[in-house]
């Protein structure tokens, strides 16, 4: 029986876990933290439940992309529920209010009611979004890398190419929150694929995203699997050009044929301290790669029966130029949130909390970059609580009920992310894709070490969607006996 070690409990180490304890592999997960899950972690404070990373999904209705992978790994069961098909996504410039509903052709007609001399812009805009999304179990390292490749073309160029309305381009790429919109390099590829899925169909999670994680551990228990919490991988051992055991908390070394890292690639390179395979110059390489920004996040408990809940995303905007967002300078700090509302767990019309999201920038917490989560000091607490106020008071003037209805508030920033999952800085969606160096920053499962392979949304395509059919190609590399790529 073929013995295999996960390092990291995220969703695509799980995801893994899940494929190859399903093949009949001996199957050992490990995590460092105390709790599986990475970002899906949920968290509890008195009677509220809080997401960390997870707040919404697309493609999940029956026979769409997600729902077949879901249902491969025994997640469609758990407690999802359907944003309004007629505006699933609120995006907000000014006094002005723009709803997002599922289906390419409502969407078309819905945005055409805003913008009448853009209707076959729309038009040709969702054909392309389209395209995308009902090809995207098609692709492959060859496509990827092919020229006319969707990775290959910049997203704001289509953008702007098929949009002339400046407000159009605004509210079409309004939902930023799911990508960073870096004009001169997001893919195309990352941008249709993600905002495809979403008008197709858009779901939430009643009861918290650790139902996500429960599930695919048990099912790795069940699977005669093992998951270890409090068990870090502090060194990978090669020998002869292989890894032959991993170095549990500096003392305990475990055995097996394959190895797949769930962490950024840097980390699992650098778990490699002496190796004939991995050169100093492919180190250089990965250590050096570019990562997105980080997410700051408020978790507002609210008071019952305060705030009526809002079965869609609200994306609020300051800025004139989404597409400006991803660079940090001072007006763009606190620009733009999204509110993201907990569904209620009976009938009652109102939320027990919200989330109110943000971007931050590595360089608004750069003094505090070499402390730990508990060690940060009084003025790292000073400036989280500024940062906080500042997002509830923008998300009032969209929600004047707030002003009364906050019980307590708490918040993460991008130190938090990363402490928790790894990621250099906190980045929210791993390394940064560059439409124009694709073979530099979309990264193969394969490293130069036959039995390391890589997992997660650094590799091609992040978000649920992309990281499970990560978990895919992963487990598709040279082990015995690989399952097909798309579950029946």
């Amino acid at each position: 029986m073929k013995r295999v070690i996960v390092i990291g409990s995220g969703l695509g180490g799980l995801q893994c876990g899940y494929i190859m304890s399903k093949r009949g592999m001996k199957v050992t997960v490990l995590e460092k933290h105390s709790q599986a899950g990475g970002c899906l972690q949920s968290f509890r404070r008195g009677n509220y439940v809080f997401d960390t990373g997870f707040h919404y999904v697309g493609g999940l209705d029956e026979g769409q992309p997600l729902y077949r992978l879901f249902d491969f790994f025994g997640l469609t069961h758990l407690q999802w529920v359907r944003l309004d098909e007629n505006g699933f996504d609120e995006v907000v410039f000014g006094d002005k209010s723009y709803l997002l509903p599922n289906g390419y052709n409502r969407f078309v007609d819905a945005l055409a009611q805003y913008f009448p001399h853009q209707h076959s812009n729309l038009r040709q805009y969702t054909e392309i979004l389209k395209q995308v999304g009902n090809n995207i179990f098609d692709i492959n390292t060859q496509d990827i890398f092919s020229n006319g490749s969707a990775f290959g073309q910049s997203a704001s160029s289509f953008v702007n190419q098929t949009i002339t309305d400046p407000l159009l381009r605004n509210v079409l790429s309004g939902a930023s929150l799911t990508m960073e919109l870096k004009p001169d390099s997001l893919p195309l590829y990352t941008f249709a694929q993600i905002n495809s899925s979403y008008i197709q169909s858009a779901w939430r999670l009643r009861g918290g995203s650790s139902q996500i994680i429960d599930s695919l551990v048990k099912s790795i228990e069940n699977n005669g699997g093992i998951v270890r919490t409090s068990a870090e991988v502090t060194e990978l051992i090669e020998n002869n050009g292989v890894i032959t055991s991993a170095v549990v908390n500096g003392e305990e070394r475990l055995e097996a044929d394959c190895f797949i890292a769930d962490t950024h690639p840097s980390v699992a390179v650098n778990l490699v301290r002496n190796s004939t395979k991995i050169r100093k110059i492919f180190r250089s390489r990965i250590n050096s790669l570019a990562n997105t920004f980080g997410i700051f996040t408020v978790h507002l408990a609210l008071k019952p029966n305060t705030v009526r809940y809002r079965n869609r995303n609200i994306h609020i905007h300051k800025s004139d130029n989404v597409w400006k967002l991803y660079d940090y300078i001072h007006d763009n700090i606190n620009a733009y949130i999204m509110l993201s509302f907990q569904p209620p767990n009976d009938n009652s019309m109102f939320t027990n909390n919200i989330d109110i999201l943000t971007i931050m920038y590595s360089e608004e917490v750069e003094q505090w970059r070499n402390t730990t989560i508990g060690k940060r000091g009084a003025d790292y607490s000073d400036y989280k609580r500024l940062k906080a106020d500042a997002c509830v008071r923008l998300a009032a003037e969209y929600l004047p009920e707030l002003n009364n209805a906050i019980d307590r508030t708490h918040s993460s920033s991008s130190l938090t992310w990363r402490d928790y999952t790894g990621s250099p800085n906190g980045s929210a969606y791993g390394i940064r894709k560059d439409c124009n160096a694709l073979h530099t920053t979309v990264l193969s499962p394969r490293t130069p070490i036959p039995n390391l392979l890589l997992t997660g949304q650094n590799l091609n395509v992040h978000g649920i969607l992309g990281v499970s059919m990560t978990a895919f190609l992963t487990c598709n590399e040279p082990i015995p006996n690989p399952c097909p790529l798309v579950p029946s």
